[in-house]
């Protein structure tokens, strides 16, 4: 199944530039995730921290 998998995959013109596709969107993913982890406020992670404890406004169904 494996090799059946790799002759397809090798007959596809440009695939070698989807993987370097999927690591350049996983690394700018991260690199903004980890910016605006460093750049939150304290108030504002501290309020979303608080939030599932929140008796005040609770949804009624």
């Amino acid at each position: 199944m494996l090799k059946f998998v790799k002759n397809h995959m090798e007959s596809i013109e440009g695939i070698a530039s989807y993987p370097m596709i999927s690591l350049l969107i996983f690394f700018v993913f991260f690199v903004l995730l980890f910016w605006w982890v460093f750049t939150a406020t304290k108030a504002h992670i501290k309020e979303m921290a608080e939030l599932p404890l929140d008796n005040d406004q609770q949804n009624k169904l």
